[in-house]
């Protein structure tokens, strides 16, 4: 498990600050991100907390999700890598895509 969180659900009224303060009971926060969208500029439902330590993060799944936080039910969950190839479901490549006719190569239009 790793030190960084998902924190689902969330009201659009809470800030990194109150996420902090309610994260500190279950040990060091590092950093709180709460994500806003970039058309609106208002929150997105969701954020990411990095705790001190893994048991720091454990704790807090435990104790805090399935938490009421303003009237939602928050979800707490360990965060997944962003990395590697990721939610897009593709590898990487240039501009040009493989097509199945026979070797012939540019795009499928």
């Amino acid at each position: 498990m790793g030190n960084k969180l998902f924190v689902g659900n969330l009201s659009f009224e809470v800030g990194e600050d109150e996420l902090r303060n309610v994260f500190a009971e279950c040990g060091d926060v590092r950093s709180v991100s709460v994500p806003l969208d970039r058309y609106t500029n208002n929150p997105r439902g969701f954020a990411f907390v990095e705790m001190g330590s893994e048991g720091e993060s454990a704790s807090a799944i435990q104790n805090l999700n399935g938490r009421d936080l303003r009237g939602r039910t928050l979800r707490v969950s360990e965060a997944l890598d962003r990395g590697g190839g990721g939610a897009r479901g593709g590898g990487g490549g240039g501009g040009r895509e493989r097509s199945d006719r026979g070797g012939q190569g540019g795009s499928r239009w």
